[in-house]
């Protein structure tokens, strides 16, 4: 058993940002991709991103730094790899462990090669985040594959820093993996569990030969609804866990809300400390955590708000009641906020004041600490003060009156006669490649080297192009590619009042992509039209339908960063107008097909059931009320990405779009076997070309994938499209995709004709 003298520390977090700074990660992904530079070159990169956190850290004062949270793609495949849980079709391409597992196999799982599909990707809890799903079956043979975690221990002692490594929590990793295919019925991941535990214990064990003294296991699936198997599997887990005759101290993180009914069952096990989220969860109102030592998470690792302190620190002396150790901590991984406000320096004062980025929220954890230590309860460092008074605006009408648009039938009949597009109409997403020239281009004219009228020119030759390339592959709803976008939200976010933008918050949202989420601060409102002027120039080089393409209002707020001074579906309501009118002004200027994509509508559900009835009543009414302003022929489409379409199924029909666009080739179509699917009533364009992934699909699986298609929905409602938006990938690759993607639906019409 571990010594129990050791102490944890007064201050931590339970994660960091690990794209760097300046997204030097990105930057040596994507040049050792593109054959410009070696495996040594991003190895190189990751162990200097994960030196310079752990030494700012440091610096910063907190007293236990966490380890083994730095990934070069994705945290989840980490953990799959770890336990040696590769398919079998990705190991012809080597062992995945060599050279700290960053070879082929890996980025295989992640993005696919041009002869095997990647792992499916899906959201990461309500974050923006997106996993990769692990498949695991009866036969995965677990084995401690890897020693990145001992080996991250080791980079940080030759710097002369502790550190406690951070593991993906069994329980956690079981639940979010999906079954194999081939296994028998009923089988389920979480069976595999004592295999799994086994491969732990050698874990642990190599770790405390390592000199560790505590390890954090991160459970964030037990804040959600659990089974009384799935608890009892959390309590066989930590039970075994705790009980191994020598290990580390074991801290069981969770985050995203309460533990409620899991609190209960974990702290009955031996182990040593819970982290449990006093930002989304509350305090238990017994003495749960008595003998445990408690990471408190008062600081919030999910938004960019200041903490107040005082608030903050009146909680942590309450934990100091139910526990006798409290350790200061962040309420989940600051793996979703950026870097530093340092950077920010264009943003208003009054703004920037009430603003917090990962670095100051550690300096804020630190702070606490500092003042939950000292027995007057007086400021701490003197560097960091409680939060300043909220610019608090007049709160509108959540959801004005809205006018009801036909219903369906009607609607149908009147597009059908207007666009008259053919069976199986193929269409994509919205947006084309992003070149570094059109990169290049925004960063000229925002810094004054070019005009607008010059920038304009740009953007219009773009749009030449794409459309061009459209009708010379034969699609048949036109994008105008969007060209003059940096980002879906981003781009709204510089047009609508309310908002602000950041210069260098880049978060991590899979891979090496990232985004810079606005800051939602103030009431919004759209002062002039957003997309218009693009829409109609697109529209006016071709005679096939060209969409407008928008982003919805829950999508808009999920992907902020969102005052939290009014209920959130007041804010979406706000937007929701903003895009209503928007919508309105693009019918007027002759747009006949307009998107207001929602990929965000099942990634802001709550995680608890109890909430989400009401949750989806107000999202679908928002999204409603922005699409109302359409007539009949127009006709409305919405999209949705990468996260558990099913669990929503019945929501997403009653957006009452006319057509709606979903992943389906990564997930191998798994939605279309869904019941819910033989009643959905409007038409539905399942994806059929992953483009999260390089590869180039064949026409017969394009064809195959519109087959399946077809077995369960009539073929007068099925479209055919992208999973999501070209934005990432290059023009060869999407011509040939596209040129295939057109073959197999020209083949398919003639067959049904």
């Amino acid at each position: 058993m571990t010594d129990s003298t050791i102490n944890f520390g007064s201050s931590t977090v339970l994660g960091y940002p690990r794209i760097g700074p300046r997204r030097e990660l990105k930057h040596a992904l994507e040049a050792y991709w593109d054959g410009r530079s070696t495996l040594p070159d991003l190895l190189l990169t990751g162990q200097q991103l994960r030196a310079a956190t752990w030494q700012r850290l440091a610096a910063l004062g907190l007293t236990a730094l966490p380890s083994n949270t730095f990934s070069y793609y994705d945290h989840v495949l980490d953990t799959a790899i770890l336990l040696d849980a590769v398919p079998d079709r990705y190991r012809a391409l080597g062992e995945p462990h060599d050279t700290h597992f960053a070879m082929a196999p890996y980025f295989a799982m992640g993005r696919g090669t041009d002869d095997l599909a990647p792992l499916r990707m899906t959201k990461w809890f309500d974050t923006n985040y997106h996993y990769i799903v692990p498949e695991i079956g009866p036969a995965t043979a677990f084995r401690l594959a890897d020693d990145k975690p001992i080996a991250e221990v080791r980079e940080a002692r030759a710097l002369g820093l502790r550190t406690r490594p951070v593991l993906l929590g069994p329980v956690t990793f079981l639940l979010l993996s999906q079954p194999a295919s081939g296994g028998p019925a009923g089988f389920t991941p979480l069976s595999r569990l004592d295999d799994v535990l086994d491969v732990y214990a050698d874990l642990l064990a190599a770790l405390r030969a390592e000199g560790v003294d505590w390890v954090q296991l991160d459970e964030p699936a037990l804040v959600a609804d659990r089974t009384g198997d799935e608890l009892a599997a959390v309590r066989l887990a930590y039970h075994r866990l705790g009980r191994l005759a020598d290990r580390p101290r074991l801290l069981v993180a969770s985050y995203f809300g309460e533990l409620a009914d899991a609190l209960p069952a974990l702290a009955e096990t031996p182990i040593d400390g819970i982290g449990v989220d006093l930002v989304r969860g509350r305090l238990p109102d017994t003495s749960t955590l008595a003998g445990k030592t408690v990471l408190a998470g008062v600081v919030s690792g999910r938004d960019v708000w200041r903490t107040d302190l005082n608030r903050a620190l009146e909680v942590l002396r309450q934990a100091q009641d139910l526990a006798g150790d409290v350790v200061v901590s962040t309420s989940c991984p600051l793996l979703h906020v950026p870097y530093d406000l340092a950077a920010e320096t264009h943003l208003e004062p009054a703004l920037r004041d009430r603003l917090a980025f990962a670095e100051q929220k550690v300096a804020e954890v630190v702070a606490l600490a500092d003042r939950l230590s000292r027995t007057t309860g007086t400021a701490g460092t003197g560097t960091i003060t409680t939060e300043p008074s909220r610019i608090v605006s007049e709160p509108g009408s959540a959801l004005p009156a809205r006018a009801s648009r036909s219903p369906y039938h009607v609607r149908a009949a009147a597009q059908s006669e207007h666009l008259r597009l053919p069976a199986l109409p193929v269409t994509t997403i919205g947006s084309f490649p992003q070149t570094g020239e059109l990169r290049a281009a925004r960063a000229a004219v925002a810094g004054g080297r070019m005009d607008r009228e010059q920038y304009e020119r740009r953007i219009e030759a773009e749009i030449d192009q794409v459309i061009r390339l459209q009708e010379r592959l034969g699609l048949d709803v036109l994008v105008h590619g969007e060209p003059e976008r940096n980002d879906m939200v981003q781009y709204f976010a510089e047009h609508l009042d309310g908002f602000a933008t950041t210069n260098n918050g880049w978060v991590q949202s899979y891979g090496s992509r990232c985004t810079r989420p606005p800051i939602l601060h103030d009431t919004v409102s759209r002062p002039a039209p957003i997309t218009v002027r693009w829409a109609r120039y697109a529209q006016s080089l071709t005679s096939k339908p060209v969409k407008g393409m928008l982003t919805g209002p829950v999508t808009v707020v999920a992907w902020s960063f969102v005052r939290d001074d009014l209920p959130l579906r007041d804010v979406v309501g706000q937007v929701a107008e903003a895009i209503r009118e928007e919508v309105m002004d693009l019918e007027a200027a002759g747009i006949s097909v307009i998107q207001v994509d929602e990929p965000a509508l099942r990634e802001l559900m709550p995680l608890r059931r109890g909430a989400q009835a009401e949750y989806l009543d107000w999202a679908v009414a928002a999204y409603r009320h922005a699409t109302s302003g359409a007539g009949d022929r127009t006709q409305i489409h919405t999209h949705l990405c990468y996260s558990e379409t099913a669990e929503v199924i019945a929501a997403i029909d009653a957006l009452d779009a006319d057509v709606t666009t979903v992943e389906s080739a990564r997930s191998g179509a798994r939605l279309l076997a869904e019941p819910a699917i033989n009643g959905f009533g409007r038409g539905l364009g399942p994806g059929v070309y992953d483009i999260h992934s390089p590869r180039v699909p064949g026409t017969a699986e394009v064809a195959d994938l519109l087959a399946t298609a077809l077995q369960v929905l009539p073929a007068d409602r099925v479209w055919v499209n992208p999973d999501c938006g070209l934005k990432t990938r290059t023009y060869p690759e999407i011509e040939a995709a596209l040129r295939n993607v057109v073959t197999a639906a020209r083949r398919t019409r003639a067959a049904l004709e």
